[in-house]
C-alpha cells in the first residue's frame, strides 16, 4: 500500500507526520519544523485541517486546532551604503 500524501506543496507523507509525533513533536509547529508541512505556497490552507485531524487521532484526545497567525507581507527594501 502506498503512503498517503498530506502536504502536496512540500511533499510530506502521513508516515512522516506520524513519525514526528512519535519522536516527540506534540504540537503543530513542532511537526512543521521537522518536515515543513504547511510551509509551501498554500501556507497550510489545504493541509492544516488534515494535520489537526491527525493530531486528534494520534494523541487520542481533543485537540485544539493550531490557529495560524497573520504574517506581514514581505517587501523588498533598498539597502543604502552604511
Amino acid at each position: 500500500m502506498k503512503d498517503c500524501i498530506v502536504c502536496r506543496c512540500e511533499g510530506v507523507y502521513l508516515s512522516e507526520i506520524k513519525e514526528s509525533i512519535y519522536q516527540g513533536a506534540h504540537s503543530v509547529p513542532g511537526v512543521k519544523m521537522r518536515n515543513r508541512v504547511g510551509m509551501g505556497p498554500c501556507q497550510g490552507r489545504v493541509c492544516q485541517p488534515i494535520l489537526n485531524e491527525i493530531f486528534a487521532s494520534e494523541l487520542g484526545e481533543d485537540f485544539k486546532p493550531h490557529l495560524q497567525r497573520a504574517q506581514t507581507p514581505v517587501r523588498p527594501t533598498l539597502m543604502k551604503d552604511m
